[in-house]
C-alpha cells in the first residue's frame, strides 16, 4: 500500500478514484499515566509517556486507514492527513483520513 501526503503520485496514474477512506481511534492515559506524566510535567521537558502515547494513536489510525482502503480495493492512498480533537478531558479521537485509488505505473 502506498501512502502519500501530496494529491498525486509521481510515476504512477491513478485509474480508479474509490473515495474517502479513514480510520479512527479514540485514546485516553490511565490515572497511573496521569501520574507519572504529571511528575514528568513538574520537571519539565518531553512528556514521553504522553509522546508514546500519542505516536501510540497516530499508527492505530493509520492501521486503520490501511484497512480501510485495502477493504475497498484500494493500492494506494492520496493526500493523507491526520486531525485529532479532544472529545472529553484526557480522552482524545485521533483520525487518520485520505483519498483511496488504484494506480499503476506511468507508461
Amino acid at each position: 500500500m502506498l501512502v502519500v501526503t501530496t494529491n498525486d503520485l509521481p510515476g504512477y496514474r491513478v485509474v480508479k478514484h474509490l473515495g474517502v477512506v479513514r480510520g479512527l481511534t479514540v485514546r485516553s492515559r490511565s490515572i497511573v499515566g496521569n501520574i507519572g506524566a504529571a511528575i514528568q510535567i513538574f520537571f519539565g521537558g518531553n512528556i514521553t509517556l504522553y509522546t508514546k502515547l500519542a505516536e501510540q494513536a497516530r499508527q492505530e489510525a493509520f492501521d486503520e486507514l490501511i484497512a480501510h482502503a485495502e477493504a475497498i480495493g484500494a493500492n494506494a492512498v492520496l493526500a493523507m492527513r491526520y486531525d485529532a480533537n479532544e472529545i472529553a478531558a484526557a480522552v482524545t479521537e485521533v483520525l487518520a483520513y485520505g483519498t483511496a485509488v488504484v494506480v499503476e505505473p506511468a507508461p
